[in-house]
């Protein structure tokens, strides 16, 4: 029950909540009252009505105090959750009033400027993207280890040129492949804890121009699972992946 609570309570209405329910003994007939009248016009009447019926039948012998501490201790959890478990949503093209924007090709710079030990890059095309690349080799001089995994049916690994003897680049050679397959995965993932995923491939027009919808997730279990996928995919002699040699 307080989990839900604190799902719906913005901070400001839980601090009300917690001053007004310390100065009641017990869920009273007027507790109700004052704990909506706390801040009118919130839209929290059925919160209301379920934290006085359960407090009434569950502990009525505890007072609006203790009530008020397993409140913020609920809250506390809530919070601690979601700095560990947060999904922000990343547009390109136009912007409308339903999402703050962040631009996918500022986010893309961002998640590989928090890579400290491990980058992993998946596209499909790759063209131009100046600024990825040159992110890229400044994530390389600090000691981030960066695979790529491009396409070659689009010839994705000659935005990177520069980088071919400082990074690991992996295709998937067509005689691994089934009728026309093609990787069209399109992801960035940093240190196993930070991706951003979506439409957008890595080129100039998809980072900038193009309408594309993408996710920026922090959240070590479900990026994990994404990076030990494709390291997976990159055993020697047993994955789909192939390791492409860098040029004399």
């Amino acid at each position: 029950m307080l989990a839900r609570l604190v799902r719906r309570l913005p901070p400001a209405y839980r601090h009300e909540w917690g001053a007004v329910l310390s100065t009641l003994s017990g869920p009273t007939p007027d507790a109700e009252v004052r704990l909506l009248t706390a801040r009118s016009g919130s839209g929290l009447a059925m919160e209301t009505t379920l934290l006085i019926t359960t407090w009434r039948r569950e502990a009525p012998e505890l007072p609006g105090s203790a009530i008020a501490l397993a409140l913020e201790s609920a809250a506390a959890q809530y919070e601690a959750m979601r700095a560990e478990h947060d999904v922000q949503v990343v547009v390109t093209g136009p912007s409308s009033p339903a999402v703050p924007v962040r631009l996918t090709a500022s986010v893309a710079l961002d998640v590989i400027a928090r890579a400290r030990s491990s980058l992993l890059v998946v596209s499909f095309a790759a063209y131009g993207v100046r600024a990825i690349v040159e992110e890229l080799g400044r994530a390389v001089d600090r000691g981030v280890d960066v695979d790529l995994v491009l396409e070659t049916s689009t010839d994705a690994s000659r935005a990177f040129g520069d980088l071919e003897h400082r990074v690991r680049m992996w295709h998937w050679p067509k005689g691994r492949r089934t009728g026309d397959a093609a990787l069209h995965a399109k992801l960035i993932a940093a240190d196993s804890e930070f991706m951003l995923v979506g439409s957008a491939n890595l080129t100039d027009r998809a980072l900038a121009d193009n309408i594309e919808v993408g996710l920026v997730l922090r959240d070590r279990v479900v990026v994990g699972r994404v990076v030990d996928h494709f390291r997976s995919l990159m055993r020697p002699s047993r994955g789909p992946l192939e390791r492409v040699r860098p040029s004399e």
